[in-house]
């Protein structure tokens, strides 16, 4: 279950805690873009049984390719699998049309009209389809019948089943969406009988983790206490986050580089405490800075340990930093990087989209606590979910003399080992920490062990913490405004129980005004969506205050499919140019029903049977991962940094109102007798956001309008509108 941590486009693992081996693509994107991954378990690539209902494993891979490089949707449907035609004719949802076959009661063939009962299929029936076909279309539809070679295109595609790809792709066929794509707008098809060259193949095995901090002390690191909150963010990392057998060394640059720690590993923490004392504890006089000279030291301290870890933090304004960027591709590092203020380069964040890092700002706002949120999200990357620090709490106020900040956190079972509370604070000395655990027992200030140097204050709970709510307050005893942090992590309980995880991440890492972000979450407990969960972003602009906005997974807006673990918005509040800092909370009440165990995304069709010369032929019972629910005692509470962003082209003064209603996808007609019921999930004035308008009629959630139809056209309208 190592593949949480890892990007990788297809992943193979088992399922935990139920059965079933469909492959599926997980998809949070419109169509046409590209999905998350793909997922195999081993049962499938090893059991050649099960090629009977889901076809060839090649086949099934093209299918599930086309839902992750191309986006498109399945061209069957489950729930609907048959529909009422524009001739009022009952057709079985599929694609082509030419795709032929019986319906099939419990006794053998029967008629249509002895399955379908008031346009509901009778329980027991099914339509099952000849082996041999004539038809060659489509893959997203059934890419286990041998006849079928291509896509549906403009000629085949059926328009009227209510599947995915009609639904998300605005009744385009496949095939206009993949030559729509970018694979086939910058590429031409090769002549001749030429084949094309054979795929490499590279072999990758873990080798020894290795994390080299590149850490910026010019003199705008004095600047707005910038020095200390990074010095409070790696002590954490070294002495919390960053997994035991790692080896990390430092490295500090101004104009010059300057290795301060050689590489060390850690296996208790007496070797974290050592790189804690290398920590740089003053800034340089000169204001340059160099980046590449940061970066070549590290290159040097990480000899040739390919896919190392380096994590770069500068406040500084270097326009050469394209001088090292061949040389950091080259050397197989993987650069995250943070830039703390508002003056560091344009073009820092390049490195690490060229390397495949992570991007976070830290604003320079005392209250926020995005460096070590920052810190919290980067990990050493050895794909050990059981050993990944998680983050449950992230807060920051400016407290006001003889006030307090008071908050819980919830520690459900699935965490508690290794769990610490950090507080930290900016001016003066420590607030008055008072930790209540479940049970009632306290905590005070005097059993937080404090530095007075790097003004933080941290609680280690030996063995595992006790589940349930842990109640913190910390009071400003001093006689001025004191911006006060909490931050607590844990990592899992046990190797039998997988820890709920979330991750954060935006569509795009940059954008032009009007157009919005898209902010997403993914929210799960190894690959099954926890659902039900409330979650919101905080978005930290440059120089503008922070914006709360929640996520859904409802379906409607910038969210695709319904209960699929993605928590999605629209986010356009956009204030100023600069960077944007985000991370996501994440809570869950005590209930039954957060984990769905239901298959997540886009998944290959499997036949339950053929008719082959003249006979029926079934396969055996597809196993599923099927829908049930997990109890949950304690509830949930996490939090993760999403990175950062960049928005330009903000006009100044009051902005115009340019943003549109969302797009409407879930429109239905359903025609009984005389009457036609059209529902849908209204949209906002401004994409997801705002009320809806209908008829004169402002609403948030859902339509059903009934019309009356006779000779003469509408005779009447009937609006109900529900929750």
């Amino acid at each position: 279950y190592t593949f949480l941590l890892i990007q990788a486009n297809v992943i193979v693992t088992d399922w935990y805690g139920a059965h079933g081996d469909d492959p599926y693509t997980l998809q949070y994107r419109g169509c046409g873009k590209e999905g998350k991954y793909i997922h195999f378990t081993s049962n499938f690539l090893l059991n050649d049984d099960l090629t009977a209902g889901y076809g060839p494993r090649g086949r099934v891979f093209v299918h599930e390719w086309a839902h992750l490089r191309w986006g498109l949707f399945d061209e069957y449907n489950d729930e609907k699998p048959f529909y009422i035609n524009g001739q009022n004719q009952v057709k079985v949802t599929r694609c082509s049309s030419d795709i032929a076959g019986i319906f099939v009661c419990e006794k053998g063939p029967c008629p249509q009209e002895n399955c379908i009962i008031s346009k509901l299929f009778k329980e027991g029936c099914m339509f099952i389809y000849n082996s041999t076909q004539n038809a060659t279309a489509s893959i997203m539809f059934m890419q286990s019948l041998s006849s079928v070679v291509e896509f549906c295109n403009a000629r085949t595609h059926n328009q009227e089943a209510p599947n995915l790809q009609n639904q998300m792709c605005s009744l385009r066929s496949a095939w206009d969406v993949i030559t729509d794509s970018a694979d086939f707008n910058h590429s031409f098809p090769m002549n001749g009988t030429q084949l094309p060259p054979p795929p490499v193949f590279s072999l990758i095995q873990p080798g020894d983790k290795v994390v080299c901090l590149v850490l910026d002390v010019s003199s705008k690191m004095a600047e707005a206490n910038r020095l200390l909150r990074l010095q409070q963010a790696v002590e954490f990392y070294l002495m919390q986050i960053v997994e035991i057998h790692t080896f990390v060394g430092i490295v500090s640059f101004n104009s010059k580089g300057e290795i301060r720690a050689q590489l060390h590993q850690i296996n208790s923490d007496d070797d974290r405490k050592l790189l804690v004392s290398h920590l740089p504890m003053t800034v340089s006089a000169e204001a340059e800075t160099s980046v590449c000279s940061g970066l070549k030291k590290g290159f040097e301290l990480n000899g040739k340990a390919y896919g190392s870890v380096m994590i770069l933090v500068t406040s500084g304004d270097d326009e050469h930093i394209d001088n090292c960027l061949l040389t950091a591709l080259s050397s197989g590092s993987t650069i995250h990087s943070i830039a703390m203020g508002s003056s560091v380069v344009e073009n820092l964040e390049e490195l690490s989209r060229r390397t495949g890092g992570l991007k976070f700002f830290v604003p320079d706002e005392s209250n926020s606590n995005s460096m070590i949120d920052a810190f919290s999200r980067i990990s050493s990357g050895t794909g050990d979910i059981f050993q990944q620090c998680i983050q449950l709490e992230s807060t920051g106020e400016n407290v006001k003399p003889h006030h307090q900040l008071k908050n819980t956190v919830t520690m459900d079972d699935s965490v508690g080992n290794d769990t610490t509370f950090l507080v930290t604070w900016q001016i003066s000395g420590p607030p008055e920490i008072l930790l209540f655990d479940p049970n009632g027992r306290k905590y005070y200030t005097n059993n937080f062990i404090t530095n007075p140097a790097l003004q933080t204050a941290r609680l280690y709970i030996p063995g595992t913490a006790e589940p349930g709510l842990w109640t913190y307050t910390l009071n400003n005893t001093h006689h001025s405004l004191q911006a006060l942090k909490m931050t607590v992590t844990s990592r899992a309980s046990s190797s039998a129980m997988l820890p709920a995880t979330v991750e954060a991440f935006v569509e795009r890492d940059s954008t032009r005004f009007p157009h919005p972000v898209m902010i997403y979450a993914n929210v799960r407990k190894g690959i099954y969506p926890i659902l039900n969960a409330t979650v919101t972003a905080t978005i930290e602009p440059e120089a503008a205050d922070p914006i709360v906005l929640k996520l859904f997974d409802n379906g409607a807006g910038a969210d695709i499919i319904k209960n699929d673990g993605i928590y999605s918005r629209y986010f356009f509040s956009l204030a100023v140019n600069g960077r944007y800092s985000f991370k996501v909370h994440v809570s869950h009440s005590p209930s039954i029903s957060s984990l769905a165990y239901s298959i997540p995304g886009s998944r290959a069709m499997y036949i339950p049977g053929y008719i082959a010369n003249g006979n029926i032929q079934m396969n055996a019972p597809r196993k599923s991962a099927g829908r049930s629910e997990e109890e949950q005692k304690w509830g949930i509470s996490r939090v993760s940094s999403g990175g950062s962003f960049s928005v330009l082209g903000v006009p100044a003064g009051p902005h115009p109102d340019v943003f549109p209603p969302c797009k409407i996808t879930d429109l239905q007609a359903i025609k009984v007798e005389d009457e036609v019921t059209l529902s849908w999930t209204a949209p906002g004035e401004d994409y997801d956001q705002g009320e809806g308008r209908f008829l004169g009629f402002h609403y948030l959630f859902f339509y059903k309008v009934a019309f009356l139809i006779n000779k003469s056209g509408v005779s009447w309208v009937k609006i109900a509108l529900g929750a």
